[in-house]
């Protein structure tokens, strides 16, 4: 079976392409199994920096075009963006995801439970299975044996440093966190330790919103009610997986006369979007989406080149090493067929056998492999006529 991948990422879509493919568990889930079918392999990977289509089947071809039309059915536009690689690259490129290699912030920590998730929600089989499996065994190894993984480690982090940027010094900026999830979660600790005050946490889950907000000093706060402390706000960072926006426009725009022109700073991380784009067009506010990230990532890859080469050393030695058992699947039945073209019927090796079950018994009796009785009457007769010729002689 050949191994097959479609997808589109962060390198060639930008968000508003990747937003309509953006899945979640289950949807991601229930495509990878109307893809399988009954004879077929396949795993679906979707974060907010790619959506990706594994399959593993007897017709690359086939498979390919299914791939290509289950992407083509989230977003019409998706086509001149997607990439296709097979077998060998495909593992390759699997590998460097698993190890942080291909992200927007190089060695991120949430990229190899993504893998994992997406490996445990899939229709997989034999082929998958191992490959996955490989590709987490070598997203570890690259974290362990080398640095990749130093800070900055999530998008999380990236977008606090970039909030600094912005203002300079966070220390005495109040933030207003949409999303307690463990990005939000992850959002505030990097802001508090770069020196900035949470206001307000909001959340659709009440206790989920309380119970960070009271470890950070912040305060619990409803959706419905962000629109009205944005006054006080200096950043909103949004991560949230609801759909539609956390943060409209009009609700922005309500809250600039009280702000009395001081600038307000957006980072929106959902993808799907959580704020609306528009708000970017509004006087002294500054909206940031996940795309404008890789600034501040650029600054980091000097810093991890050489890292990164050593997780690279190591992505390739576990492709190689998957590269190897894919070949072996094509040796054994080979094999078989061989021998079955040799003996269709089987005869010849049960006479083989017996042929080698009479030299040992031969050997047994002091006569070696090839000593017959006849043989060893005319081994005496030679010796005879030797020992003659020496006495003449």
């Amino acid at each position: 079976m050949s191994i097959v991948l479609v997808g589109i990422s962060h390198h060639q879509a930008p968000v508003e392409l990747r937003e309509p493919a953006a899945l979640d568990s289950k949807r991601a889930s229930e495509l990878a199994r109307t893809l399988a079918g009954e004879r077929s392999e396949a795993v679906c990977l979707s974060t907010c920096n790619r959506t990706e289509l594994y399959l593993a089947d007897e017709s690359p071809e086939g498979a390919e075009e299914k791939a290509e039309a289950a992407l083509l059915a989230l977003e019409a536009e998706l086509g001149p963006a997607l990439y296709r690689l097979r077998d060998e690259d495909a593992a390759r490129h699997l590998f460097r995801v698993a190890a942080g290699l291909d992200s927007l912030v190089p060695g991120e920590g949430e990229i190899l439970g993504q893998v994992r998730a997406a490996h445990a929600a899939g229709a997989t089989g034999s082929i998958l299975d191992r490959l996955f499996r490989q590709a987490l065994h070598a997203g570890k190894k690259a974290r362990t044996e080398t640095a990749i993984g130093e800070s900055p480690a999530s998008i999380s982090s990236a977008a606090a440093a970039l909030a600094e940027q912005v203002f300079g010094d966070l220390r005495g900026r109040e933030i207003v966190v949409i999303g307690a999830g463990k990005v939000g979660e992850l959002a505030i600790r990097n802001l508090v330790s770069r020196g900035a005050a949470i206001a307000f946490v909001a959340n659709r889950t009440a206790h989920r919103a309380q119970d960070l907000a009271a470890r950070f000093g912040g305060a619990p706060l409803s959706l419905d009610r962000v629109g009205d402390e944005l006054a006080r706000a200096d950043v909103v960072l949004s991560s949230t997986s609801a759909p539609g926006w956390t943060l409209t426009r009009e609700a922005v725009e309500c809250s600039l006369p009280a702000r009395k022109g001081r600038p307000l700073f957006l980072i929106d991380l959902a993808v799907p979007r959580d704020l609306d784009p528009e708000i970017h067009e509004l006087d002294g506010c500054y909206l940031y989406d996940i795309d404008d990230l890789e600034a501040v990532v650029a600054e980091t890859l000097a810093d991890r080149s050489r890292e990164a080469k050593r997780a690279e050393e190591i992505v390739a030695e576990e492709a190689d090493r998957f590269r190897a058992w894919q070949a072996s699947l094509d040796v054994v039945p080979a094999i078989a067929s061989l021998r079955a073209r040799g003996d269709p019927d089987g005869r010849a090796r049960p006479r083989k056998a017996e042929r080698r079950r009479a030299s040992r018994r031969r050997v047994g009796d002091g006569r070696g492999p090839q000593q017959t009785p006849a043989s060893a009457d005319h081994s005496d007769e030679a010796g005879s006529r030797g020992s003659r010729w020496r006495d003449l002689c």
